[in-house]
């Protein structure tokens, strides 16, 4: 595969990928922390009323992720991965920032949809910017570093709330503006990758149903099922999580202020645990590869979902159970973001990795909503998260079936064509 020989075109396009993701986790991560205030507040002032529709809130934002990865994951392959990243960062920060002036849970939906949008197509061409500029023996270190991005967004969303914990829950959005300016630097800094211009000068696009042809639909099918299962677990804690805390008696006695200040020390806790995990299942899938990585990685994740989840909770076991998830469950995503890219031909690069990621928060916003209703009527967040333990179930089956692709020099990844039945 051709890479990029300009150190310093690559380091751009890192640069810009993490960038955009850290914005993400920044985006995704604000509305769970004050999803039932802000919702509360939205439906009249009785937090039991504002449950289902914080879940709807939720779900309708992953729908609109897996759509907006599929549209703009087709247009960074037409025109490109700088110029999609710009425009899907450029998305996502105007829509954050009008969330702040809802005036209706219907509203607050429709613009977090809008949002996810360009969230959804910022993952597909950031990471296959990097992936096509990437040198093998890079990968590991690269993927994981990649994927911190979300993290340190995640905790930027954690600094943000306590530092508003004064305000009204609605003014947290304003500060998802600031991505805007970062695509002034990416229009003018940010070439586009050597591989993707050389095929896209000398090839014709393929077309969308090649993801399904003869050489492909295996891989895309295969590829669905692992991120739809690592995406609907991860997503279901990184949701519930909060309500959890939230739950424990001695979480309810503490005054609002202090309750804030306790969930952004838990998020940042939990974040650097997952930071540390994407490094290591990153340099696991180096030396054993990366589906055995992600079997591994898929049972130990089971294992703190059935385990701990089943259990009341006190707040130094809600601590630990949350950073031993957030080391396996979420450190999955440490080899994703150069692995799923690579499983593709490069004119179906965006296209398939923005399809089959995203489809996967689609089916994410399906758990997120029956979670919600285990919340409202059956038996609390706790158990809306013990029940997707058993997800990972199959998730292991679906692991060990997938296709290798390089983390390392001596790997001997899938062939790869850009035509997809060859």
């Amino acid at each position: 595969m051709a890479v990029v020989k300009d150190d310093g075109a690559k380091i751009k396009g890192f640069i810009a990928a993490w960038l955009g993701w850290a914005f993400d986790g920044l985006d995704g991560y604000l509305y769970a922390m004050v999803a039932l205030p802000f919702v509360t507040e939205l439906v009249g002032g009785k937090v039991q009323d504002a449950k289902e529709p914080a879940a709807w809130i939720q779900g309708a934002f992953l729908f609109g992720w897996a759509i907006g990865g599929a549209v703009f994951g087709r247009i960074g392959d037409r025109i490109g991965r700088s110029r999609t990243l710009n425009i899907t960062i450029l998305v996502f920060a105007v829509f954050t920032g009008l969330s702040a002036t809802a005036t209706s849970w219907p509203m607050l939906m429709c613009f977090r949809f809008i949002s996810a949008l360009g969230i959804g197509g910022e993952w597909a061409a950031g990471s296959a910017l990097v992936s096509e500029t990437m040198d093998v023996r890079h990968r590991p270190f690269a993927s994981a570093t990649l994927q911190t991005g979300f993290q340190s967004g995640m905790i930027g969303a954690a600094l943000t709330v306590g530092l508003f914990a004064h305000l009204d829950p609605r003014y947290v959005f304003l500060v998802g503006v600031i991505p805007a300016f970062l695509t002034l630097w990416i229009r003018f800094a940010v070439p586009e990758p050597a591989e993707w211009k050389a095929e896209r000068a000398q090839k014709e696009l393929p077309k969308i149903s090649d993801l399904f042809a003869p050489g492909m639909i295996k891989i895309t099918l295969l590829t669905l099922a692992l991120t739809s299962i690592a995406l609907t677990t991860v997503w279901g804690f990184l949701f519930f999580n909060s309500q959890v805390l939230q739950a424990i008696p001695a979480v309810k006695a503490l005054a609002k202020p202090d309750q804030a200040a306790l969930l952004r020390n838990v998020t940042i806790e939990f974040c650097f645990a997952n930071i540390l995990g994407n490094y290591c299942a990153a340099f696991m899938a180096r030396f054993i590869g990366c589906k055995k990585a992600f079997a591994v990685y898929m049972a130990a994740s089971a294992a703190v979902f059935l385990i701990g989840f089943r259990q009341p909770f006190t707040l130094t076991s809600a601590r630990l159970w949350f950073d031993l998830y957030m080391f396996f469950g979420s450190s999955i995503f440490g080899i994703f973001p150069l692995y799923v890219p690579l499983l593709f031909p490069t004119l179906l690069r965006t296209t398939g990795a923005g399809f089959c990621y995203n489809f996967g928060r689609m089916v994410a916003g399906i758990g997120t909503l029956a979670g919600g209703w285990i919340t409202a009527k059956a038996g609390g967040p706790s158990l809306a998260i013990w029940y997707l333990g058993f997800l990972y179930i199959p998730g292991i089956l679906v692991s060990l079936a997938m296709p290798e692709v390089a983390f390392s020099e001596k790997a001997k990844p899938i062939a790869i064509t850009t035509d997809p039945a060859g």
